[in-house]
């Protein structure tokens, strides 16, 4: 596990410059902290594939000097490292990740045909009446929802936004917490996040250019991230080395330090938040051309 850890923590230093990956983190424009992207362990990179890719719409780009693979998606990118996860999304502190569609049910249908396992009728909010494995919503832009459990027993939530002009754009991360008011002015406070109020299925958040992040209660407690499928978050930082000097006198430990990477022109630190979200902090990954 110390291993696995180890190669974690340096997965994003051997990046190489990638045909196609500059301007995925679309949002990073519009403020100096935004969401950069989830990391996976993975058992079957190929499977985690077709998932990702085949099936609901990412893109497969090739980085690196070893030619590792990666999944992008707009605003957010998607790393797998190969290996053991010690478990599934659900349980831990980051439940599920959200993406959102224009037309739910060909996404769904979809979904079903690869063989992936539709959870919603047991996983949408107690309010939301379910119909064919999708939940109908109203009152905003979101007209649907799903829940589907893709390789590793990771959940993904796919949304419905008719007026979404892409074929599927990252949406959401979705904590679960005994203390969600915690977690959300954690956020605020850390992030710079813009909270939001509950609504009436009781999830409150925050909100970052270009993603949201939800916080659900849980009436059990939930697991720390590190090691399981979804191994940790990462948030996009104009001015990290000061950034991370600003936490330090927050009193928030590192798990790992600023870290430039001149050869790539990008830089990362880690930190793990007080639930045991491990979340990586990275500058400059939005340039990477």
């Amino acid at each position: 596990m110390n291993r696995m850890r180890t190669l974690f923590a340096v997965g994003i230093l051997v990046l190489a410059p990638a045909p196609r990956a500059h301007a995925q983190l679309l949002a990073a424009k519009d403020g100096p902290i935004v969401y950069g992207h989830h990391h996976l362990v993975v058992t079957n990179v190929a499977d985690h594939k077709k998932f990702w890719v085949d099936t609901l719409g990412g893109t497969a780009i090739t980085i690196g000097t070893q030619n590792r693979e990666i999944v992008k998606f707009p605003n957010a990118l998607l790393f797998m490292n190969p290996g053991m996860p010690t478990a599934g999304s659900r349980g831990s502190t980051v439940n599920h990740i959200g993406f959102s569609v224009p037309n739910l049910r060909q996404t769904v249908d979809k979904l079903k045909a690869g063989g992936y396992k539709m959870i919603t009728a047991s996983e949408a909010p107690p309010t939301v009446k379910v119909q064919d494995d999708i939940g109908l919503t109203s009152g905003g832009d979101v007209s649907g929802i799903a829940y589907v459990i893709g390789p590793d027993d990771i959940k993904v939530e796919i949304v419905e936004i008719k007026k979404q002009t892409m074929p599927i754009v990252s949406h959401h991360v979705h904590f679960f917490s005994q203390k969600p008011e915690d977690v959300q002015a954690w956020y605020v406070k850390t992030f710079g996040s813009k909270s939001r109020a509950a609504a009436t299925n009781g999830i409150i958040g925050s909100d970052l250019p270009g993603i949201g992040l939800s916080i659900s209660p849980s009436s059990t407690p939930v697991a720390g991230t590190r090691g399981r499928v979804i191994d940790h978050i990462g948030f996009e930082v104009k001015g990290l080395e000061a950034f991370v000097k600003k936490l330090e006198a927050q009193g928030i430990k590192l798990d790992r330090p600023y870290t430039p990477v001149p050869a790539l022109g990008i830089s990362i630190a880690f930190i793990t938040d007080p639930w045991g979200t491990y979340i990586e902090l990275t500058e400059g990954l939005d340039k990477v051309p």
